[in-house]
């Protein structure tokens, strides 16, 4: 059954985030022959338009506002729905991040529409879409499927694989205006407290350090290494409550969930609650000194061992490797 489904792009620092790719995959199996309609919202993004297309969007709408430059869920919410009522689409995939988290039940209760968070999975099975999301921290799955009505879900990065690039696709790109009115929120000012290189949820490579860090400086081995495999560095809240390291590094429960190719914890006992952030990565690898660390139950592989001697080690001989590639 050829569908219509809309697909939100998410803009960070002038670029579009690879989650939005990912829902562009996404939505093709939704779709399922139908039209893929990409959505882009803020200041002055029509430049990005081109690169939506080429990642398999069909065409583009775009709302620009001096009042989008920023996100604020009234804002969006007000552009979003003002798209949704000229295309009535029979889907929307967003990006299961920190702005999709905010909006998407927003606008599905707008809508009165169910939402199919977090997903990781779709598939079809006697006729029907299948949407398949973890539960209970990561310990079981589910699948649900939509049996009628809007087709609503958020995806979690680096679990759906994006199309290609086609440098050759052209489609339709067409502006919308809307008029943002009565914003219960103005942001004037962003302080990023993130570490600078790859954003953290969409890394393909993590190294995770925990309390076995023991200081703010711990961490520079943990850096060297991630900067070597063009990873991003992450944390335990055990590490964040003892000030080693920023709370927007935190993985886990309260924290950021991920799913990276390889993930590299570095002194982390793996408690539950750092589990659930985790645990599905493709690869794990442990290091911990302690050979009963709850840790090495999730490992693919695991090192015991003290983390400033074996991280160093395997820092030199990925350089090594990667060198001579």
């Amino acid at each position: 059954m050829a569908r219509k489904v809309l697909v939100l792009g998410e803009v960070r620092d002038g670029f579009l985030r690879n989650v939005s790719f990912e829902a562009i995959g996404a939505a093709k199996q939704v779709a399922d022959g139908g039209k893929v309609v990409g959505v882009l919202i803020g200041e002055r993004i029509q430049t990005l338009s081109n690169e939506f297309i080429q990642y398999g969007a069909d065409r583009v709408v775009t709302v620009e506002n001096d009042k989008l430059s920023q996100y604020t869920s009234d804002g969006f919410a007000q552009a979003l729905l003002a798209v949704i009522d000229q295309e009535k689409p029979d889907g929307i995939i967003f990006g299961h991040t920190a702005l999709g988290k905010d909006l998407a039940p927003l606008i599905a209760g707008k809508l009165g529409s169910g939402l199919i968070s977090d997903v990781t999975t779709i598939e079809e099975t006697g006729g029907n879409l299948v949407f398949i999301r973890p539960i209970y921290s990561g310990k079981a799955f589910e699948k649900k499927i939509v049996t009628n009505g809007l087709i609503f879900a958020t995806i979690r990065p680096n679990n759906i694989q994006p199309l290609a690039k086609d440098e050759s696709r052209s489609g339709e790109i067409t502006s919308l205006s809307v008029d943002i009115k009565d914003l219960r929120t103005i942001i004037k000012d962003v302080v990023r407290k993130a570490s600078e290189g790859v954003d953290l949820s969409e890394a393909k490579v993590i190294v995770a350090g925990g309390r076995g860090v023991k200081s703010k400086e711990g961490f520079e081995p943990l850096k060297e290494l991630a900067k070597v495999l063009g990873g991003a560095v992450g944390a335990s809240r055990g590490a964040c409550d003892a000030d080693y390291c920023d709370y927007s590094l935190q993985i886990g429960q309260t924290g950021k969930v991920v799913t990276p190719d390889l993930y590299i914890a570095c002194g982390i006992s793996g408690a539950i609650q750092h589990l659930a952030g985790m645990s599905n990565s493709k690869v794990i690898v442990a290091i911990n000194k302690d050979p009963e660390a709850n840790i090495f139950q999730v490992a693919d592989y695991g090192i015991v061992g003290d983390l400033f001697e074996v991280v160093p080690l395997l820092t030199q001989e990925f350089k090594k490797v990667l060198v001579s590639v």
